[in-house]
């Protein structure tokens, strides 16, 4: 796989020399043992004798690794270093993680499920999770850093060519982990700024679902999933438990936005209570648009 930032390289190039160094050693101590095997073997040797230690080998063997080891440390430091120091002028995106899906904020109240980014320009990400770690990790730019809740982590990257590159989490954090999807495009800068500027229009419900992560765990065709099926959910009637209390409630605006902003008041009967609370990350008008296309899932 060909790295795709411009410091992938330097983490193929610590890759190769820890592996090169680990199969040189490994086939140096594998002959040395067979050596013994054969020199010293019992028919050769049936009366053992003391052999004297060498100083000139004890030093050579302590001093030859160590140096090794150092190496190893310079070319990991220096590669971590660049990783680490955000340039200047990098374009900040947000990455909100949450059970099962990535959200990439641009400002503004630009919104995307994919992360989209200028070729050749450095990148800038804000990383959080909403419920659970999560790990952002794109291989092809020898990338991958934790998104954590209560706490904001930061990494960055600079592609070297366009195209679309998998994001992955490469955290565990439970049963739909697997497809907890999506995709780095990387456009010319002239593109870019035209999706920049389509990107501020007024998203539709599907987008709103998308971006915000509703469709990871609801469906709008009726299946049951991790949540209840949006489709006839509109003057359904419900069991919920609220406040440890059983009590029967009608799906209407003031109890979507309630289960929008504060999903663990009124939990449906039957599921389990994982959805994140949605309050600072929806505004009123996506209610209202939810809402309204809620409506017309009969």
């Amino acid at each position: 796989m060909t790295g795709a930032s411009t410091y992938s390289g330097l983490v193929d190039e610590t890759f190769w020399l820890i592996l090169g160094s680990s199969v040189i050693m490994l086939l140096g101590i594998t002959v040395t043992m067979i050596y013994f095997i054969i020199k010293y073997r019992r028919s050769q040797n049936p009366n053992p004798a003391q052999i004297e230690g060498s100083k000139r080998l004890e030093v050579l063997w302590t001093v030859l690794p160590t140096i090794l080891v150092m190496i190893m440390f310079y070319y990991g430091w220096a590669g971590f270093k660049v990783m680490r120091d955000t340039p200047d002028d990098a374009m900040e995106v947000t990455v909100i993680a949450r059970k099962w899906s990535w959200t990439f904020d641009y400002g503004n109240n630009v919104y995307s499920s994919e992360l989209y980014v200028p070729t050749g320009k450095p990148i800038s990400l804000k990383l959080r999770s909403d419920d659970v770690i999560h790990s952002f990790f794109v291989p092809d730019f020898r990338l991958k850093e934790d998104c954590m809740p209560g706490r904001e982590n930061h990494a960055w990257f600079e592609t070297t060519r366009d195209g679309e590159f998998t994001i992955f989490c490469a955290e565990y954090c439970g049963d739909q982990h697997s497809q907890m999807l999506s995709s780095v495009v990387s456009i010319p800068e002239a593109d870019f700024a035209v999706w920049l500027e389509e990107a501020r229009v007024p998203l539709t419900a599907e987008q709103i679902m998308k971006i915000k992560g509703c469709v990871a765990c609801h469906t709008t065709d009726g299946t049951k999933g991790i949540g209840p099926s949006y489709q006839g959910m509109w003057g359904r009637t419900e069991i919920v438990k609220t406040d440890g209390e059983l009590r029967e409630i009608v799906v209407d605006e003031e109890y979507i936005k309630r289960s929008l902003l504060d999903p663990m008041a009124d939990i449906v009967e039957g599921y389990d209570p994982v959805m994140p609370p949605m309050a600072g990350q929806i505004t009123d008008e996506e209610m209202e648009t939810l809402i309204e296309y809620f409506k017309t899932l009969k």
